[in-house]
C-alpha cells in the first residue's frame, strides 16, 4: 500500500546519526537544512496516495494497491504506464530530485527480476533479496544507495589503500550477520531516506573480497553515521529567493558504517567479486534504474528548455533570428532525449517474465545527455545575460516602499511586471547559476558514471555485429576487377 506525507515523515524521527556544521541533527523533519525537502518529498507520497491519483500511481500486487516505482512491467503497455507515474512525479519537483523514491526502488525492483542469477549464486541470498523487495514495496519505503568508494588515492585500489577499512567492508561474520566498517559514497537523500542499499558498482578484482557485499539497512541502524555536505537549503532564506535549492536540495552525504551489523536477512551479496558486477549487467538492474533517470531527467530538460523560451519572452526577442536559431537548436535538443526515452520503450525486450527498456539506447542517451546538460545551461546563461544576476537583494525588498518603487522602474519586461520578472529570474537563476544550479550541472554529467564508463556501456552493447554485416555487404557486391553482384546491379 501506499503511505502518506504524514507516515513518511513520522518515520524519519528514528534516531539517525547526522552531522553538519559540526553538530549532531536531532530530528530532520525540524532541521532548517533538511525540513523543506522532507516535506518535498513527503509530498510526493501524498500526490501518489491521493485517491484522485489511484490508477496513475498505483498497481494491483494480487494482494493489494501498491506504488508503481516498484511495478515489474511485463508489457510494453505496462511499461508506458509505469513511465506516466515516474513522470508524474518527476513534473512535481522538474527534475530536480534526482534519488527520489523512484530511482532507488527502481534498482531493486531491476534486481528482483534477475532474481534467478542469485539463485545461481546462492539461494539463501536470493530468498533475503526476494523478501526484502516485497517488504520495501509494501512498505512503500524510500530508499537511497551507496555504491562507491571515498576517492582516496585513485591510482591505487580498495585494498591497496594505506587504511584497509577506508572503505567499507566486512571486518567480521557470524551466525548472525556480517560486520561492516569503513565509509560509502554518495548517499544523495539519504538524510530523508528510510533506507539504504550498500554495494559496489565499481569493477573488483580477486583478493578484495572483503568489499564485495550487497545489503540494505534502515538509515537509524547502530553505528551508521551521515557525514553531510554543506546545505543550500540552510542558506535559502525564502522560497521567493531560492525556489528550487529552498525545496528540492536532496542533500548529499558519506556513510560511515562504524561496526555496523547486518544480520543475514538483509544481506543479497558476501565475499563474491564477481556477482557484484552480475547483480547490475546479468539482471535488469542497471537498465531499469537508468532508464528511470532518463524519465526524470527527460522532464528536468523539457522545465529547461521552458525556461530558455520565458527568458526569451521576457526580453522580447523571441522573433530575433538568431534566438529562434538557440531555442530551435534546444528544442532539438530536448525533443531527442524525448525521443530516446519512447526508443527505449518501443525497442524494449522480454527478460523471463518481464519487458525491459532496450539496453543501447539507454545507454546512447546517457553518453549524449551528458554532454547536452552543460550545453544547455550555458545557452540558458547566453539568453539571460545579466536578467539572471541583476537582481534585487531578496524579497524583503519589496517591503520598503521607496525600493520597491526603484524596482518597478528598473525591472521592466514587455511580458511581465516587475515582480514577475524578478521572480522569474530567481528560479532561472537558481537552476543554472547558484551554488545548487552548479551542483545539479556536475550531478547529470557524472550520476551515471564517468564517460569513459558510460561509453564504455555504449560500445559493449551496440549491434556491432549488424554494421560489420554491413560493412562486409558492400565489399562483397564488387570483386578486384569492378565485376557487380548482380544482386547489386543496377535495375
Amino acid at each position: 500500500m501506499t503511505r502518506s506525507a504524514k507516515e513518511y515523515l513520522s518515520n524519519l524521527k528514528d534516531g539517525r546519526t547526522i552531522y553538519i556544521n559540526g553538530e549532531t541533527v536531532g530530528d530532520v523533519t525540524a532541521h532548517h537544512a533538511f525540513r523543506n525537502v522532507a516535506t518535498s518529498m513527503a509530498g510526493l507520497f501524498d500526490f501518489a496516495n491521493a485517491p484522485a491519483n489511484r490508477e496513475l500511481m498505483t498497481f494491483d500486487t494480487g494482494a493489494g494497491r501498491a506504488n508503481r516505482i516498484w511495478q515489474l512491467p511485463t508489457s510494453y503497455a505496462e511499461l508506458v504506464e509505469r513511465r506516466k507515474a515516474l513522470e508524474a512525479w518527476a513534473s512535481l519537483h522538474a527534475g530536480f530530485l534526482g534519488r527520489a523514491p523512484d530511482h532507488v526502488a527502481s534498482c531493486i525492483s531491476g534486481l528482483y527480476m534477475g532474481l534467478d542469477v542469485f539463485k545461481a549464486y546462492n539461494p539463501a541470498r536470493a530468498g533475503a533479496l526476494e523478501a526484502y523487495y516485497r517488504y520495501a514495496r509494501d512498505k512503500d519505503l524510500y530508499l537511497t544507495y551507496v555504491i562507491i568508494n571515498p576517492q582516496a588515492d585513485r591510482s591505487k585500489e580498495a585494498s591497496e589503500q594505506a587504511d584497509p577499512f577506508l572503505t567499507a567492508g566486512v571486518v567480521d561474520r557470524d551466525a548472525e550477520g556480517i560486520t561492516i566498517r569503513g565509509a560509502k559514497m554518495l548517499a544523495t537523500g539519504g538524510v530523508v531516506a528510510d533506507e539504504v542499499f550498500v554495494t559496489t558498482i565499481q569493477p573488483m578484482r580477486p583478493g578484495e573480497e572483503r568489499y564485495a557485499m550487497s545489503f540494505a539497512i534502515p538509515m537509524n541502524t547502530k553505528g551508521l553515521k551521515l557525514l553531510s555536505r554543506k546545505s543550500y537549503e540552510d542558506a535559502a532564506d525564502a522560497v521567493f529567493d531560492n525556489p528550487l535549492s529552498s525545496r528540492f536540495d536532496e542533500n548529499d552525504s558519506v556513510l560511515y558504517f562504524d561496526d555496523v551489523k547486518v544480520p543475514w536477512d538483509r544481506v543479497f551479496i558476501e565475499g563474491n567479486v564477481e556477482m557484484c558486477q552480475k547483480q547490475f549487467h546479468a539482471t535488469p538492474c542497471h537498465v531499469y534504474q537508468n532508464y528511470q533517470a532518463m524519465v526524470r531527467l527527460n522532464v528536468k530538460l523539457k522545465f529547461l528548455t521552458g525556461l530558455a523560451h520565458r527568458t526569451g519572452e521576457m526580453n522580447g526577442v523571441t522573433q530575433f533570428p538568431q534566438v529562434r536559431e538557440m531555442l530551435g537548436q534546444l528544442a532539438a535538443e530536448a525533443g531527442m532525449v524525448s525521443a530516446l526515452v519512447a526508443a527505449m520503450e518501443v525497442k524494449g525486450t522480454k527478460v523471463g517474465a518481464y519487458f525491459i527498456p532496450d539496453r543501447h539506447t539507454l545507454y546512447a542517451a546517457q553518453v549524449l545527455t551528458q554532454q547536452l546538460y552543460p550545453r544547455i545551461v550555458n545557452t540558458l546563461r547566453e539568453l539571460a545575460g545579466g536578467g539572471m544576476i541583476m537582481l534585487p537583494s531578496s524579497v524583503a525588498d519589496f517591503a520598503n516602499p521607496e525600493i520597491a518603487a526603484l524596482i518597478d522602474k528598473t525591472q521592466q519586461s514587455p511580458k511581465a511586471n516587475s515582480r514577475d520578472r524578478v521572480k522569474f529570474y530567481k528560479l532561472a537563476w537558481d537552476a543554472v547559476g547558484s551554488e545548487f544550479g552548479s551542483r545539479h550541472q556536475q550531478y547529470e554529467m557524472f550520476y551515471s558514471g564517468a564517460t569513459f564508463v558510460t561509453k564504455g556501456h555504449s560500445y559493449r552493447t551496440y549491434d556491432w555485429a549488424g554494421a560489420d554485416k554491413l560493412v562486409q555487404g558492400m565489399l562483397d557486391s564488387y570483386d578486384v576487377n569492378g565485376v557487380v553482384a548482380s544482386a547489386h546491379k543496377a535495375a
